[in-house]
């Protein structure tokens, strides 16, 4: 009889200090991006794509990469009709430069805006394995300030929130008009 319970009596330990695996599945939201739609401002109802699209983050070198199978510049530019972008986890706001034909040859053709993007954060427990994740809501004054980067005229005429509770990518959150 002592034999069998020494022999469950470790095994019973062994058992007690197991746990559950923490791994975050890749399918648990995590903090969002900021989920940008660009259309025309003669037919605000219909989206319109970007022409090589480069967006560079306030003191960042490099820009976004939107084409992350290009090893040269072009992983930097976007040519579609929506862009998705990160925000600071740690301050109430961000700002990007916005340069459309980035890429061209003719410096007549390329225009740069600035936007910055003014929002509140909040930090929510997703679990264990995955942590925190931050959702953001846009300010009700001045959630989006675009401005001139250049002598080149404003490219975007008008942004504005079209959804700002910034919590899912599936959804658009700034409409851009131009």
């Amino acid at each position: 009889m002592k034999k069998i319970l020494y022999f469950l009596l470790p095994f019973t330990f062994g058992l007690s200090s197991c746990e559950k695996d923490d791994i975050c599945d890749a399918n648990t939201p995590t903090t969002p991006r900021l989920v940008i739609s660009f259309y025309y401002i003669t037919t605000p109802s219909l989206k319109q794509n970007v022409t090589r699209l480069k967006v560079v983050g306030e003191g960042q070198t490099e820009g976004i990469v939107f084409n992350k199978s290009a090893i040269d510049e072009t992983k930097y530019l976007t040519s579609g009709d929506s862009i998705a972008i990160p925000l600071r986890t740690g301050e109430d706001s961000a700002t990007f430069t916005f340069t459309l034909n980035s890429d061209s040859t003719n410096p007549t053709l390329s225009n740069t805006d600035q936007i910055k993007i003014n929002y509140t954060r909040q930090n929510v427990y997703v679990s264990r394995a995955c942590g925190f994740k931050t959702i953001y809501k846009l300010a009700t004054q001045n959630p989006l300030e675009v401005t001139d980067s250049g002598n080149d005229g404003l490219w975007i005429q008008l942004a504005e929130p079209e959804n700002s509770n910034i919590e899912f990518e599936n959804e658009t959150h700034v409409k851009v008009f131009f």
